[in-house]
């Protein structure tokens, strides 16, 4: 595999792109920085095919990333392959409005043809290629300049490897059949919908109990405050203010700007500056929540109870054993709560009672809640055994004082 030199030029690039743009795939993976800044920081891109591999430096004064987006976002011939890709595809839509498609996880692909859950890309290269990554790099900070030979050999090495690997991949899902389970998760990570950052949505992420609209209304009002208030400097929300101190105002709202002192979490110059006064005139703002904005009373079905909750336990064993038994990481086959609900009698839009996975493990799961499915061990081993298919029991022979008098 040819590698290139680091790619400053936007002619270099361009040419890059018109190349890649005629293979199958490309394996890309991209470094950044985001612990000062609200947004990540595009520090490199690492791209590769199976001929050719380079890293593009988005840094590099006056080069033009156009045909780069092109490939990614544009050219739906050429398959884009990532490793956890969430953020880089977040960087992606963050500088384009869009998301790479068509689109590949080897992560995600991992799940359906092993039970490693989320494996790391380190292990991946090792058990696929019997490689050991240096590591001495990934602590690198990927904005400063100039970049060191070994710096750029590490960050290429992460397409290269992924280059060889997911040809092997592919063949194995395509040897055990399961490569249609993966076209749904892959079609949620390159959901645009995934990396819409909304400020109006960000309350939805903060815990806070109860469903007072009130309370939530000042914490909509905050939350989305913080978050124009981050954008605007480019520093983290965290720097702002953290969760937990967005839901202390929010449930105990001080009544005067001085007040703001004894809030933990914000400091004792709030009490007479600028951004104090910014989030007074927030809460001050801030209107109930309407009927329809209210979280649901009971967002994971109906209370499960003692019964319930042994149920659920039951689930989870009988998914442990599923998925040893097809080699499957188990959060591929079903969630936690998705094992709740149907514990509490949610039937209606479960995805573990739809498609693939009603097959390889729903409808068991339904069966051992409807009481037709029943855990037995033989031979030692732990298995499952339908009650229809179990042998018939004779019926004892009534005794005399069990007979009627005739």
């Amino acid at each position: 595999m040819k590698i290139h030199p680091l790619i400053t030029s936007s002619q270099d690039l361009a040419d890059l792109c018109a190349r890649l743009a005629k293979a199958d795939f490309v394996a890309v993976d991209t470094e950044f920085m985001r612990e000062n800044t609200y947004w990540p920081e595009l520090c490199l891109v690492q791209i590769a095919d199976t001929n050719e591999a380079a890293a593009i430096d988005p840094l590099a004064d006056g080069i033009d990333l156009t045909p780069l987006y092109d490939l990614l976002v544009n050219n739906e011939e050429v398959l884009k392959v990532f490793h956890a890709g969430g953020q880089d595809v977040e960087i992606i839509f963050n500088a384009t409005g869009r998301t790479p498609h068509p689109i590949f996880d080897t992560q995600i692909a991992m799940m359906a043809i092993s039970q490693s859950e989320q494996i790391g890309y380190s292990n991946l290269v090792e058990s696929w290629l019997n490689l050991t990554i240096d590591k001495g790099a990934r602590f690198t900070d990927w904005s400063r300049r100039p970049l060191t030979e070994r710096q750029i050999d590490y960050a290429i090495g992460d397409v290269t490897h992924l280059s060889k690997i997911f040809p092997k991949i592919l063949k194995r899902l395509m040897k055990t059949g399961r490569g249609s389970w993966l076209n749904e998760e892959m079609e949620k990570l390159a959901d645009p919908e995934n990396y819409r950052n909304d400020p109006t949505e960000a309350w939805k992420r903060i815990k806070a109990p109860g469903r007072n609209p009130q309370m939530l209304g000042r914490l909509k009002a905050i939350a989305e405050w913080r978050e124009m208030e981050a954008q605007g400097k480019n520093i983290p929300r965290g720097r702002i203010a953290r969760d937990e101190t967005l839901a202390d105002l929010a449930g105990h709202p001080p009544k005067q700007q001085a007040d703001l002192a004894k809030v933990r979490g914000l400091s004792q110059g709030w009490k007479d500056n600028e951004i104090g006064k910014r989030l007074m005139a927030t809460i001050a703002g801030s209107q109930p929540l309407s009927d329809d904005e209210l979280p649901p009373r009971t967002p994971r079905g109906a209370p499960l109870g003692k019964e319930g909750a042994l149920v659920a336990d039951l689930l989870k064993l009988l998914l442990k054993i599923r998925s040893r038994e097809i080699d499957v990481a188990a959060r591929l086959l079903s969630r936690s709560d998705e094992l709740e609900m149907l514990a509490a009698g949610v039937r209606k839009n479960l995805p573990i009672l739809q498609g693939w996975r009603h097959d390889v493990f729903g409808q068991d799961a339904l069966d051992l809640v409807e009481g037709k499915l029943a855990f037995a061990v033989e031979n030692g081993k732990l298995k499952m055994t339908h009650v229809d298919d179990a042998e018939p029991t004779t019926p004892a022979t009534e005794t005399s004082e069990d007979q009627t008098p005739s």
